[in-house]
């Protein structure tokens, strides 16, 4: 039983996700134009920089890319204070626990 379940549950996923991957765009086409013709043609002289992909990241975005460095460097000092050896500077118990 359990296992008839679990085929019939990949089943309807597995056309779902068949369903879904109909409706994606298609790659290469994009759907608008106009913001991404302003930037290519304005990049250089609002920005003064004549590299369209720096322009975009460090001065259109550059708070979404603050926000996303602040987000990477938090959980990067998450980890290293998780995963942190106490023995090294002297604290805990030599590994014994009990």
């Amino acid at each position: 039983m359990r296992k008839t379940v679990f085929m019939a549950a990949i089943i309807v996923l597995a056309g779902l996700f068949c369903g879904l991957f109909e409706e994606i765009h298609p790659f290469g086409i994009p759907a608008s134009t106009a913001m991404d013709d302003y930037f290519i043609v304005h990049a250089p002289e609002d920005r003064s920089s004549h590299n369209v992909v720096t322009s975009m990241v460090f001065d259109y975005r550059g708070f979404d890319t603050i926000g996303e460095a602040s987000v990477l460097f938090t959980a990067l000092s998450s980890i290293a204070a998780l995963f942190r050896n106490k023995d090294a500077r002297g604290e805990g118990d030599g590994g014994r626990r009990g």
